[in-house]
């Protein structure tokens, strides 16, 4: 088992190993992921949106901005008007 010692600053250093496994570098991003009460996953946080194009297939069919609106519209009719969100083309 590895372990880290917490610093007066609340730092610690990941062990070398432990960033191996996780390949992760110097001004990477880690998160820390609770799992269940008092107990958290170390997940490395460095993959890009951008790599999960392509990761759900196409889709079956392109909705327009006002078909999305209308959808949220509804969704947040149905959960006492909560949803607020609009998605809008940049003028």
């Amino acid at each position: 088992m590895t372990t880290a010692t917490i610093t007066s600053k609340g730092q610690i250093t990941i062990p070398a190993d432990v960033r191996r496994a996780l390949n992760v570098q110097t001004g990477d991003r880690v998160e820390f992921v609770q799992v269940q009460p008092g107990r958290f996953e170390l997940v490395a946080a460095t993959r890009s949106v951008r790599e999960l194009k392509g990761m759900f297939g196409k889709p079956a069919r392109s909705l327009s901005i006002e078909e999305m609106n209308r959808v949220v519209a509804e969704e947040g009719a149905k959960q006492g008007g909560k949803a607020g969100l609009r998605v809008g083309r940049s003028k």
